[in-house]
């Protein structure tokens, strides 16, 4: 079963072994061990599949690879839908009933490897929707003799590949994504000259786009006002890879986009700090709520707009970024609820022994401070949601001696996506 073309990149030595993988990491790719004893990480591959594969990165250590044939395919392998899900969702090859089992078993195994001690199993909540489900996607573009195309990084390469869309992807996104590509494919503007095209869309399908560019003199016809509600194009200094603002160049419509979540109307912007996936996160606000009654202070550090905080009625709200914290303020509008802007580490004041803390911190997890000053006051209650397995247990198995984990449980946010998202409930002993 051959799965991928060797590499055109000329520049890069390939080797190829036969690999049999072992298990799936946290990172997503099938674990198994090179002819040398190397350990190897190997993107398309699952437990018990023998496969070919190519090697992309070579370290003393270990190496990282791509496979390019099944030589004994696992039964729960299924044919992807994307030919591009390499780059978008890596596990389009598993199925849903074995993705869930994996993940669930990735979840349990990082918190065993940190020792964190938790009444019962680990739970797990898998939703419905596979596919269509993201809210937003990130585009780049392709430029060749049939002029502009969307496209996206091939996994392990500095090479793209076009296509058309994703099937994780909300359709309006892709729609609209089409629609600018469209736009901007009217000759006289070069894929050197972009840099990506993110789109985000509500529940109710509106739209809403941010272009980032690397020339700063470019001109971009206003038809793509016609494209969707609002959207943004920016200059992004070609000096760093990702979607930097740099500079504002032009703006049309309105950004802004609304959603009733958890029976509460909640603004935000294309580029705010939000789920992606609303049914599953409504599920997670549900637990969060369950979790959180019965507290008279809570605090919701790294706010985002204050989804999660006004789920349960936090007290405090703090978030470093500007656009969130404005987007919050209007969320959270006359309840008499304090809005604070700055990071966490800076706002220990609000960690309270009487306190019930809400974390939902980047994937680097809690900064030491913030650990050192729970210990310190010791809130009753602190209800942890992660978008990182791994930093989330090394922060509990910090706290665990002060502190009795009563729940963990696991939610798919990300399907066809080896990204696990997990909310755990420390109780003061």
């Amino acid at each position: 079963m051959a799965l991928q073309p060797k590499s055109k990149d000329s520049t890069l030595k390939v080797m190829e072994e036969t690999v049999h993988i072992t298990k799936l990491v946290h990172g997503g790719q099938g674990l198994g061990a090179l002819a040398d004893g190397r350990t190897v990480f190997v993107w398309n591959a699952l437990p018990g599949e023998t496969v070919t594969a190519s090697v992309r990165k070579s370290k003393k250590n270990y190496a990282e690879a791509i496979t390019v044939e099944v030589q004994e395919p696992s039964a729960d392998r299924v044919a992807p839908r994307d030919e591009a899900y390499l780059s978008t969702s890596p596990w389009q090859i598993l199925s849903f009933e074995a993705e869930n089992r994996h993940k669930q078993a990735i979840l349990t195994e990082a918190m065993e490897r940190e020792n964190v001690r938790y009444k019962s199993t680990v739970g797990w909540y898998a939703g419905s929707d596979e596919w269509h489900y993201r809210n937003k996607m990130e585009y780049s573009f392709f430029g060749d003799d049939d002029g502009l195309h969307m496209a996206l990084f091939h996994r392990g390469t500095h090479s793209k590949q076009i296509l058309d869309g994703s099937s994780i992807a909300r359709p309006e996104l892709d729609e609209t994504a089409r629609a600018i590509t469209a736009v901007l494919n009217d000759g006289t503007i070069r894929a050197s000259q972009l840099k990506s095209l993110v789109v985000r869309c509500s529940q109710a399908g509106e739209v809403v786009a941010s272009l980032f560019v690397k020339d700063e003199k470019l001109v971009v016809s206003s038809v793509i006002a016609e494209t969707c509600k609002g959207g943004v194009v920016y200059y992004s200094t070609p000096k760093s890879p990702a979607s930097v603002m740099t500079k504002k160049l032009v703006s049309f419509g309105d950004t802004t986009l609304s959603d009733t979540i958890a029976g509460r109307d909640i603004s935000y912007d294309v580029h705010s700090f939000f789920q992606v996936n609303i049914p599953v996160f409504e599920r997670a606000l549900n637990s969060i709520a369950e979790h959180a009654k019965g507290a008279d202070t809570l605090v919701d550090m790294y706010a985002g707009v204050g989804t999660i905080g006004m789920s349960v009625g936090a007290t405090v709200f703090v978030e470093i970024d500007a656009r969130n914290i404005a987007m919050a303020k209007q969320n959270i509008g006359d309840s008499g609820a304090e809005v604070v802007q700055t990071s966490t580490e800076m706002a220990l004041d609000f960690i309270t022994p009487e306190a019930t803390i809400l974390f939902d911190p980047p994937r680097a997890g809690l900064h030491a401070k913030v650990v050192d000053r729970i210990l310190e006051a010791t809130p009753k209650k602190i209800i942890y949601l992660s978008c990182n397995p791994s930093t989330q247990a090394r922060d509990i198995a910090r706290l665990q001696d002060a502190y009795t984990v009563t729940s963990i449980e696991g939610f798919n946010f990300f399907p066809k996506t080896p990204h696990i998202e997990s909310l755990a409930v420390l109780e003061l002993r």
